[in-house]
Formats: C-alpha cells, sequence, structure tokens
C-alpha cells in the first residue's frame, strides 16, 4: 500500500467512523434494525494486510465506536471477531486464479456476487455476536435472530449505495 492509499484509507475511516458515531448512533429502524456502517473500514482494506495489523485495526476501530456508544466493548470484541475471520473466509470464497496483489474486496472491485457472498456473512456473524453479547439473558433466541437478521440488511444495502455513490466504477456494479 503506498502513501497516497494509506492516506486515502485513513480519511475514509474517519469518515466512515464519523457518519456511525453522529449519525447513525439513534437510528434503529422500527427498533430492531441498526446500521454498522462503520464495517466498511475493516471490511475494504486490501486482501493482502497482515493479519496481526488487521487485527489491530479492527480492535482500535471497535474501541473507537466503544467509546462514543458507551458500550463496554461490545463493538470491540464483534468487530476484532470479524476481523479474525475476515482471512478464513476470504481464503473460502477465492476465485480460481487468486486474488491480484493489492485488491481490496469491494463491490467495484470483486463484482456483485462475489461482493454480496463476502459481506452479507460477515455483517451477519458481526450482528449476531453483537446482539448475542448485547442482549445475553434478556432476549431470546429469536430476537437476537431477527435483529441480527434486519441490521445486516440495512448495513449491506447502506453499504451498496455508499459504493455506488462514492466508489470510482471499475467494473459494472449490477
Amino acid at each position: 500500500m503506498n502513501i497516497r492509499n494509506l492516506f486515502s484509507t485513513i480519511i475514509w475511516g474517519l469518515l466512515l467512523l464519523v457518519i456511525q458515531i453522529f449519525f447513525l448512533k439513534n437510528l434503529a429502524l422500527f427498533g430492531v434494525a441498526l446500521c454498522f456502517i462503520y464495517l466498511l473500514l475493516i471490511l475494504h482494506l486490501p486482501i493482502n494486510i497482515s493479519t496481526i495489523s488487521l487485527l489491530v485495526i479492527s480492535f482500535l476501530v471497535g474501541l473507537t465506536v466503544d467509546m462514543f456508544y458507551d458500550t463496554g466493548g461490545i463493538h470491540a470484541v464483534g468487530t476484532t471477531f470479524i476481523g479474525f475471520f475476515r482471512p478464513i473466509w476470504l481464503r473460502i470464497i477465492s476465485p480460481t486464479g487468486g486474488y491480484d496483489e493489492g485488491t481490496s474486496p469491494t463491490l467495484q472491485e470483486m463484482g456483485t456476487g462475489w461482493y454480496l457472498t463476502y459481506i452479507v456473512p460477515m455483517t451477519f456473524l458481526f450482528s449476531l455476536l453483537f446482539f448475542t453479547v448485547d442482549q445475553w439473558g434478556t432476549m431470546g433466541v429469536f430476537n437476537i435472530l431477527n435483529k441480527s437478521f434486519f441490521s445486516s440488511i440495512l448495513t449491506v444495502l447502506l453499504a451498496i449505495l455508499v459504493q455506488a455513490l462514492f466508489y470510482k466504477r471499475r467494473r459494472s456494479i449490477l
């Protein structure tokens, strides 16, 4: 990653965190679906990033959100988990020829089918872990699954919308 890409990634990450903290903090559609748009910061890091760097970045991003949400580490747990699981999932869904050096797993780089195969399970795993830890003992399994499902859908839809509006087009999106 060159210095220009590093700088743009840092700016993009700060922008996502500001949007999450100041605009999406109190957004809960029908009291069920929360939006975790800041996950794009972790999910769109280059594929060849080292695992330790990915885990540290994931933890720090989650901890930053926790500080503003006053959630006691729940976001840090979820983001660290997806930071741990991300390389495993990328190996599982690897295309036949493998990944190009320096590729970021975005909608424009990889195409719609692959991107949905990548982001939907990752956001669902984050949401499932987040709501399980958050609602432990106070909600039934159905409510946890319900919130996880609808929060994942909302996050994925906003992720696609953000990419359609702000990312450079390299491939046909749809």
